[in-house]
């Protein structure tokens, strides 16, 4: 099987990390508002150049069932952030996904269009069945970024993530490939 990446949007390419993008992780990655409903951070540069070493050698092996992106804006050559896709379930055709978007860039619709690609990604070139993500309940962007792409609301889990120290919620959102499909 081919790399399903990189992949270009109209505004974005999603595309494998480089040495050079050290410091553009660390300005999101570092940032305690960008983590606040993450289960890591906030990454100090000794972090983050570990985190970036780790993913740059993930890339030298293929296949592999977790892939982690950069996200590129393509009119300015800049990464903003990460989206992340992992097959958890080959027998079940299953993977979730997870993003995470430098603070400069929310609200432009750019975490809707990366997830969106990853998607397409997921349901026509890996033949998936059904891909899902988690966010706190709290996070309400993250949220309303699933609820764009078509995705629903299956369940709410009480007190199943540990976060720094507190146990919090989680709402499950997923969509199915022939939902995707059928849009």
């Amino acid at each position: 099987m081919q790399p399903w990446f990189p992949i270009e949007t109209e505004r974005l390419l999603l595309r494998e990390f480089l040495a050079s993008d050290e410091n553009d992780i660390q300005q999101y990655a570092g940032d305690p508002e960008v983590v606040k409903f993450m289960e890591w951070g906030p990454n100090d540069l000794a972090t983050t150049r570990v985190v970036l070493a780790t993913w740059m050698q993930d890339q030298e092996r293929w296949p592999r069932d977790s892939v982690t992106l950069g996200i590129e804006l393509k009119s300015e050559h800049r990464l903003i952030g990460a989206i992340r896709m992992t097959v958890k379930d080959k027998v079940n055709e299953t993977a979730d996904f997870g993003y995470s978007l430098n603070r400069q860039y929310w609200h432009r619709g750019y975490a809707t269009e990366a997830a969106r690609a990853v998607l397409n990604a997921a349901f026509h070139h890996l033949g998936l069945h059904r891909v899902w993500a988690t966010c706190d309940p709290a996070n309400h962007a993250s949220y309303r970024v699933m609820e764009k792409l078509g995705m629903r609301r299956e369940g709410f889990f009480r007190k199943d993530v540990k976060q720094r120290g507190e146990w919090r919620d989680s709402y499950l959102y997923s969509v199915l490939e022939e939902e995707w499909l059928g849009r």
